[in-house]
């Protein structure tokens, strides 16, 4: 049966009338750091265990590790009590050491595979391991390979890889933000290397700025990187309007920072003024889209409400529309308030299986509307 929501016009179709492939896998839930686990030798302890003092010796309620399986679970939960007409799922294939290396350092992945089985913090980021977390961050990436591939052989209209560990903070040579491989960017490159899209366009609206995705990508004449974040000093302290790509790579980066209040309002304008006139250029043949969801007002770093993210999500499916035969991959980054996270990921879903988006406003103006009402004839 079709879920009927009201809509605009009638330009889109039901939900359940556009296809949606999910790629999830229950392996990239053994991914489970311990907040307490020893560091790596050489890797600055003492310093660490200074700066987070109080979080650990002595506290009443401990610092937990913010990207834990419940992320994922909260979004399954959801998605089979509230299921989105049109959504269908696969598993993932990991991901192989040459699928991976095409943007990360063979000397980092060795690293990083010689901690599989083990628990530790890698260095002083915030980014650690447990005895599973090697295997599931070629879950991960493998997610996002097969989400690209789905969608631009034809086998999906759309697709949206629900992966953890996150990636888009991780470098070529570094594992940084709860990153471990650059999901996204292994994505990217399978699309170029193999599958033949000579142009990708990878969007980012995770709250933070895509350092590692960008540092990739910095002179790629292949790829236009388009994010839109917290400005600095906002972890992780990057993604400046001038920061805009280097050699064949020059202008291919867009940075738009943005101060801690903006909403729904300010992102959908920079999307249609800023985004569809670059990708009406740049002309991709497939789109990417690392789908934070901490940009939310209840992960308290932005003001996007669940209208905001379907407002985009509706911006960037008509840009693949037009553009590059509808191919729109979402791969999952942040969003760590668990409603919000959920919340988000359906809202998208939705909008994706042909749901309309509801148009933002001010937050509070519908119930000023009804107390306007309310009110209207006592002081005549």
């Amino acid at each position: 049966m079709r879920v009927h929501i009201n809509r605009p016009t009638e330009d889109y179709p039901l939900i359940g009338e556009r296809d949606v492939l999910v790629i999830h896998d229950e392996r990239m839930l053994a991914h489970q750091p311990d907040a307490q686990a020893p560091f790596q030798p050489g890797k600055l302890d003492s310093r660490i265990q200074t700066m987070l003092g109080g979080l650990f010796d002595g506290a009443t309620t401990k610092w937990s590790y913010p990207e834990h399986p419940g992320r994922l679970l909260a979004i399954t939960d959801l998605l089979t009590l509230e299921p989105v007409p049109g959504v269908r799922y696969e598993t993932a294939s990991a991901a192989t050491q040459e699928q991976l290396g095409r943007v990360h350092a063979t000397s980092y992945l060795e690293n990083i595979y010689a901690l599989r089985g083990k628990q530790t913090w890698l260095d002083v980021d915030t980014t650690a391991v447990s005895s599973g977390s090697v295997d599931a961050a070629e879950v991960a990436a493998g997610a996002a390979i097969a989400a690209v591939d789905a969608v631009v052989t034809g086998r999906a209209g759309s697709a949206f890889a629900l992966c953890r560990p996150p990636g888009h903070h991780a470098g070529s040579v570094r594992a940084r933000g709860f990153c471990l491989f650059n999901n996204v960017a292994v994505a990217a490159a399978h699309a170029h290397t193999v599958l033949g899209c000579e142009r990708v366009l990878i969007i980012d609206w995770d709250v933070h700025h895509g350092n590692g995705t960008q540092d990739i990508f910095w002179t790629s004449p292949h790829v236009l990187f388009f994010d839109t974040h917290r400005a600095a000093p906002f972890y992780p302290g990057t993604g400046n309007k001038e920061e805009i790509g280097e050699g064949l790579g020059e202008g291919l980066t867009v940075n738009i920072p943005l101060p801690a209040g903006c909403g729904d309002l300010a992102l959908v304008q920079a999307y249609r003024e800023i985004l569809v006139p670059a990708v009406a250029w740049f002309q991709p043949d497939v789109i990417l889209v690392s789908a934070g969801f901490d940009m939310h007002r209840l992960d308290l770093c932005m003001n996007l409400s669940f209208n905001g993210f379907g407002m985009l999500t509706r911006i960037v499916q008509e840009l693949a529309d037009q553009h590059c035969g509808g191919r729109l991959v979402m791969v999952l980054e942040g969003g760590y308030q668990l409603e919000s996270l959920s919340r988000g990921v359906r809202t998208v879903l939705e909008v994706l299986a042909g749901g309309s988006a509801q148009e933002s406003e001010e937050p509070g103006m519908h119930d000023v509307q009804e107390l306007i009402a309310f009110h209207k004839e006592a002081f005549k």
